[in-house]
């Protein structure tokens, strides 16, 4: 079973309008989905409107809410290290993230055990199979 770890721009993309593609995530059968109160709290505060807010409580419900961990990582994300940390510190298998700018040049790649994918390459990869 994968565990995939979702990142803040993930779960802000999914809220931020109604019948985001993104929900495709939440309809997959034998995932186990996994954020962090960071990326959490991060993603809450950049959706302005009431109604995105609560679309984001919403999906919250069928995630498992990771502390967020201080664990320093050897990698090059000095900005993301508490999501990579809690993606690693998680056990996830996936790291579901949009940032090309702190996470782009590891896509397809494995860290800490996690492989990085955005969403798009993860799905068409279930769909595969």
């Amino acid at each position: 079973m994968d565990r995939i770890f979702l990142d803040a721009n993930v779960l802000f993309s999914a809220a931020y309008r109604e019948n985001s593609g993104l929900i495709e995530i939440w309809r997959l059968k034998g995932v186990r989905l996994l954020s962090s109160s960071y990326a959490i709290e991060e993603a809450r505060r950049n959706l302005a409107a009431a109604e995105q807010r609560r679309r984001l409580q919403h999906l919250l419900e069928d995630l498992e809410i990771l502390e967020t961990h201080a664990a320093r990582l050897q990698t090059n994300l000095p900005e993301d290290q508490p999501i990579l940390a809690a993606a690693v510190a998680g056990r996830a298998t996936h790291l579901i993230t949009g940032d090309v700018k702190h996470f782009g040049e590891f896509f397809g790649k494995t860290l800490g055990g996690v492989m990085v994918l955005p969403p798009a390459a993860y799905l068409r990869g279930r769909r595969r199979h």
